[in-house]
């Protein structure tokens, strides 16, 4: 199996954020700063510090914070799910910030894409969107006429990706009696930047046999994405 390391942004850093961040609670906008912080307290993951005098002040008042110190002094971190909705310049972010250093490339290719489970094939296309995100194995997107619905049913599953937005369906695999739950999912309305996968399936290669112009491709071991 291949590993996909991150590449690691050392815990500590802190940068300026170049966009206007806002926030939103009960539908109004509580958060509208262009002074805030990335800060790294886990590595890939950058929070938002916040200048407490861009946020309003009875909301500040009622959530739990954690301040800043040293060079953050004045700034706080609100936890991600305190407020409904969050806003880099007019874009919603969805689960985190985004990490400045994170690439995200969709690319149409005429590879040919096999996806198998057991023997079986679930998908077969030539006409897929590959998706090259730092740190992560390649996404192999396909058209739904691809799929083989003889083993695949609707999940009710629905995750959200600070890149991608919020997935709009996701499938369970039937093989032989056993059940390989979520195993593919799709975005029918993602971000502006992922906008050529709209509508297409992923499959989690770390569950499934993927082939690419024939050659098996070994399974990563990474945290799904």
């Amino acid at each position: 199996m291949s590993t996909y390391p991150q590449i690691l942004t050392p815990v500590g850093h802190v940068e300026p954020v170049p966009r206007r961040i806002r926030a939103m609670l009960a539908g109004r906008f509580v958060v509208d700063t262009t002074k805030a912080r990335y800060v790294w307290e886990i590595a890939n993951y950058p929070a938002y510090y916040l200048p407490a005098a861009d946020i309003d002040p009875a909301v500040l008042a009622g959530l739990h914070v954690k301040h800043g110190g040293g060079e953050l002094a004045g700034y706080v971190r609100i936890r991600w799910t305190a407020l409904d909705a969050w806003f880099e310049e007019d874009e919603q972010v969805f689960v985190h910030p985004r990490d400045p250093y994170t690439r995200v490339d969709a690319l149409r290719s005429t590879r040919r894409v096999r996806v198998e489970l057991d023997g079986v094939v679930l998908a077969e296309s030539s006409s897929a969107v590959l998706v090259f995100e730092t740190g992560l194995p390649t996404r192999h997107y396909l058209n739904r006429t691809d799929l083989n619905y003889d083993h695949l049913a609707p999940s009710g599953t629905v995750t959200e990706c600070p890149y991608k937005g919020t997935t709009s369906a996701y499938w369970n695999a039937v093989i032989n009696g056993t059940e390989h739950r979520d195993i593919a999912w799709a975005y029918d309305f993602p971000t502006r930047q992922l906008l050529p996968i709209a509508g297409l399936v992923a499959f989690y290669d770390e569950k499934v046999d993927t082939f690419l112009d024939g050659q098996l491709l070994e399974r990563p071991v990474t945290k799904f994405s």
